[in-house]
């Protein structure tokens, strides 16, 4: 399981009063069960402050346990002024690192460790980013006063991007924590143009500490809450997410209705404007009222569709495909193969038997950490397939949704989070999933991203709030496209096993 967007923005708000040192505990909470913990470190001197968080997070997976634990760090000047920012994180057997460390001319210099691999990049700061302290002062300096609003530019060290925070001072509050009782200032941050579907409450004190903080995680509400050690450090509770992201088929989705399009309407629960995206293998048509219309079908060049862009084929720290190991290996598999339809072919069909071990312990691991572990469920394919398909000059991106199973982890013809690479080929994106052997009209598209973590969580925010009411056959489909060459459709095997790794 990956972290959300909004449980970032928690931690990144995250900072206890100023003082020479303090330290908070916090307890993590999924829709009131204890899964994990939140320790803060503050110490502060005449020139600079220096904010430590430790999030130990445990979730399970179809009674998988997963273990994860972030840790991030921030250097600021008494003024919120950005001196150095430290992440690590662990979502598979290698731990993740950043590290950035501002220069004499005000650039960061930035290091990036994934997969046993770094790299080192400069960093010109964004205009009116901030990171922990920053924030906390920009906080108290708007102050509390109920209806003020305001925006604020947020670091996250983990990302290195930005995000625009619109910012509203709801009221005052008297709010009950764990252990105690406190008067405080409610605020909502809301991820600017996310229409209000990305969001964090907190509640402050005069100081801008946030005691309390809530967020949507993948249907649940996610709580951090202010307690003491002892509280913070009680025993986790098993909370199963993949089990709570499932969305019950209408129907049985046999072979014969999967080898050809498909009519889905889609009812959606909640503020999520248009969670389904427009490929060539996918039409979205929005019927009003969270209802929408979405046609899974062969892949057909579209009038509009966009082209390849540079993060379809440039490597980056999750799809190192400019590592020689990757590139070694691409060439060997794909031989003497005539076209680039043919490579992902010969490629999807490697994939699909060289990750022999299905990883439920694996959160989210790197192309180069896959080859070496052959381990992993639906990313870690995809994350791979997209880096040998790049190493070969083939734009490739990672997409992101669901996909129908007859059984998985005890319940029965469900759509569970899934994960698959598009290739661009001629001029149109074609899929392959070498996790479930074949693409068919059971996978629907949620969102693209490059391939790292972030983009992917992203998309998966939907989840929970999905239901199926039809799908409809091919036979009554008249204006669905005819049948293109492609990968689509063709192969072997519609046991599900490579599926549910979107939030594995």
């Amino acid at each position: 399981m990956r972290r959300s967007r909004a449980v970032l923005a928690v931690l990144l708000c995250l900072a206890p009063a100023y003082a020479l040192a303090t330290e908070t505990w916090m307890t993590v909470m999924l829709d009131g069960r204890k899964v994990g913990k939140l320790k803060i470190d503050r110490e502060a001197t005449d020139k600079q402050v220096t904010t430590a968080q430790v999030l130990d997070f445990r979730l399970t997976r179809i009674k998988t346990p997963l273990a994860l634990r972030t840790e991030l760090r921030s250097v600021e000047s008494t003024h919120g002024q950005p001196l150095g920012f430290y992440a690590k994180s662990s979502m598979s057997s290698q731990e993740n690192l950043v590290e950035g460390q501002v220069r004499d001319d005000g650039a960061f210099q930035v290091a990036n460790t994934v997969g046993g691999q770094s790299r080192v990049n400069l960093l010109i700061w964004p205009t009116g980013a901030a990171l922990v302290e920053g924030q906390r002062l920009n906080m108290v300096r708007m102050g509390f006063r109920p209806g003020t609003t305001y925006q604020t530019r947020n670091f996250d060290p983990v990302k290195q991007q930005v995000a625009t925070v619109d910012v509203l001072v709801v009221g005052d509050e008297v709010v009950d924590l764990p252990q105690s009782r406190e008067t405080l200032h409610h605020i909502r941050q809301t991820l600017a143009g996310s229409n209000n579907t990305q969001f964090v409450d907190m509640w402050v004190n005069d100081q801008g500490d946030v005691r309390r903080g809530i967020a949507p995680l993948l249907g649940f509400r996610m709580e951090m809450a202010a307690c003491d050690a002892a509280c913070a450090n009680a025993p986790d509770q098993d909370v199963d997410l993949l089990r709570a992201a499932m969305v019950d088929a209408p129907r049985p989705m046999t072979p014969s209705l999967r080898a050809a399009p498909v009519r889905y309407m889609i009812s959606i629960h909640g503020n999520h404007p248009s969670p389904f995206i427009e490929t060539d293998e996918q039409h979205v048509h929005v019927m009003g009222d969270g209802l929408y219309q979405v046609d899974v079908g062969w892949a057909v060049p579209r009038s509009g569709e966009p082209g390849p862009t540079t993060d379809d084929t440039a490597p980056n720290p999750w799809v190192q495909s400019e590592s020689p190991e990757v590139i070694a290996l691409a060439r060997r598999v794909v031989g003497d193969a005539p076209n680039d339809l043919q490579r992902m072919r010969r490629l999807r069909s490697f994939l699909s038997d060289y990750i022999n071990e299905k990883g439920l312990d694996v959160g989210y691991a790197s192309a180069l950490e896959t080859i070496h572990s052959r381990k992993g469920d639906c990313t870690e394919h995809a994350v791979l397939l997209t880096a040998l398909a790049r190493a070969l000059g083939i734009p490739a991106r990672v997409v992101t949704g669901i996909v129908y199973v007859d059984r998985f982890g005890g319940a029965s013809r469900v759509f569970v989070p899934h994960a698959w690479t598009q290739a661009w080929l001629g001029n149109r994106w074609v899929s392959f999933d070498s996790a479930q052997r074949r693409f068919d009209a059971t996978h629907i598209a949620l969102g693209t991203g490059s391939g790292d973590p972030w983009r992917f969580f992203q998309a998966m925010s939907v989840l929970g709030n999905i239901r199926i009411e039809r799908a409809t056959a091919a036979s009554s489909l008249m204006d669905m496209p005819a049948p293109s060459m492609s990968d689509s459709f063709v192969g072997g095997g519609g046991s599900g096993k490579g599926a549910a790794g979107g939030i594995e």
